[in-house]
């Protein structure tokens, strides 16, 4: 396959790192760097799909407002995406940028157009249908140089389907999504996109001698369990940071805003553990090259999007 010019200027072109996204979330210096996958792992209600909103909102608004302005795909496995909800997001923050004098050029309106057009929005139903976009995303990437993040929610969609579909055998279970992943890394090393994307946490259920005794407290082991990831190894190899999603727990699992209404007094509160691994290149063992960080955040959800504590 040749390759022409233009492809190849977008493909060397130096992308928009992307590694100041959101300091909130990142230990310091650990963001995710270009041509790295995040991966927001968690159980359903945890917040995974605001955040992404978040970073997406991040990413589209001009640096007027207090954006990125990069090119954003958005490919929707859940068929969970609520535009509605997006520029409710994206409208708030455009007026909030506009409330603190910060300079704007254009209506309301011609903004919000402006924004919605750096977004890329495709909806998948299978894992075959994933490994096509990928495919296809290529030729997106080659002709969009301004293209830097790509946002799966989620991941693991398939799952169940494709265990389903390969029978007894392990590896056919697995195929697709192996093969999507061996895809999305030549593509992260050709164009050096940044990734995130959300998985599912799935129960398992463990029956032994120790279930009486465990069942009277939680253990640490089944919770580390519950959080080990499932997914197909090459999809493992990908991710290089991981964000554990769940909901603070009582007593401390309301945001307490001082002056505030009630409303706001009674926000479900979020918690992400940030786990990030980054490369050394003075190392010259890959297996000692990395380098791990840890960092705890707390969010809740408003009208406007995702606010940190």
């Amino acid at each position: 396959m040749t390759e022409s010019g233009a492809q190849l200027f977008a493909r060397l072109e130096a992308r928009r790192c992307l590694k100041d996204i959101e300091p909130g979330l990142f230990p310091e210096d650990g963001g995710p760097n270009q041509g790295e996958v995040v991966e927001l792992y968690g159980a359903e209600g945890t917040g995974k799909t605001e955040m992404l909103y978040h970073l997406l909102c991040r990413c589209v608004l001009p640096v007027a407002s207090g954006g990125l302005e990069v090119d954003v795909v958005f490919v929707d496995t859940d068929y969970s995406l609520d535009m509605l909800r997006l520029v409710s997001i994206l409208d708030n923050r455009l007026n909030a940028a506009r409330s603190t004098g910060s300079p704007a050029a254009g209506s309301e309106e011609a903004l919000l157009r402006s924004c919605l057009s750096r977004l890329l929005v495709v909806h998948c139903y299978s894992s075959a249908q994933l490994l096509l976009t990928l495919h296809f995303l290529e030729t997106t990437l080659s002709s969009r140089p301004g293209l830097a993040l790509l946002l799966i929610d989620s991941i693991s969609a398939f799952y169940w389907l494709d265990r389903s579909e390969g029978g007894t055998s392990f590896a056919r279970q697995e195929e697709r999504l192996s093969k999507c992943a061996e895809l999305l890394g030549r593509l992260l090393r050709d164009y050096r996109i940044t990734v995130f994307a959300t998985c599912h946490a799935i129960r398992r259920s463990y029956s032994g001698p120790s279930s009486a005794s465990s069942s009277s407290a939680p253990s640490s082991s089944s919770s580390s369990e519950c959080d080990r990831s499932f997914l197909c190894r090459p999809w493992q190899r990908l991710v290089t940071h991981r964000l554990l999603c769940s909901r603070q727990e009582a007593p401390n699992n309301m945001a307490a805003t001082a002056g505030g209404s009630k409303s706001q007094r009674t926000r479900q509160v979020f918690a992400v553990h940030a786990a990030s691994s980054s490369s050394s290149s003075s190392s010259s063992s890959s297996s000692s090259s990395r380098t791990k960080t840890y960092k705890s955040s707390s969010f809740y959800v408003t009208d406007g999007g995702v606010e940190f504590i």
